[in-house]
């Protein structure tokens, strides 16, 4: 593949996951929850320590732990020293948080819905096995 067709689908890519998320800010606005914030809300389950989940984010460790103390602070997640490796803290989704991230999700699988309703019923089964290829 050239480096421009790349580029080109990366672009078109970022747009769309950028273009779905600003759609739905104001309905993740309205749980309590700034939309980039959702993001570390979503990966908690998959990345409970705050180092592997600033690097799965691709964050500064300094900004997620400014992420994390405000979603603590609201009630979203808390944060315990791990029984495994006491220099570190695991985090976890409270009922809250795990309520808000369920809407929020939603949310956004509403605003995607929208725009994936603009391709075929084939065509979204095909986008869907491209995404997996390329994900796995």
């Amino acid at each position: 593949m050239r480096e421009a067709e790349a580029e080109r689908i990366f672009r078109l890519n970022l747009e769309l996951s950028t273009g779905t998320l600003a759609a739905a800010a104001p309905e993740i606005e309205s749980l309590g929850l700034e939309p980039k914030a959702f993001f570390v809300l979503d990966g908690i389950d998959e990345q409970p320590f705050p180092a592997s989940l600033a690097r799965h984010l691709s964050m500064p460790k300094p900004t997620m732990t400014s992420y994390l103390k405000a979603l603590e602070a609201a009630g979203l997640v808390t944060r315990a020293i791990d029984a495994q490796d006491l220099r570190r803290h695991r985090i976890a989704l409270t009922t809250h948080g795990r309520e808000v991230l369920t809407k929020a999700r939603a949310s956004l699988a509403k605003h995607y819905g929208d725009k994936l309703a603009r391709l075929s019923r084939e065509d979204v089964t095909e986008f869907t096995r491209l995404l997996e290829a390329l994900t796995r």
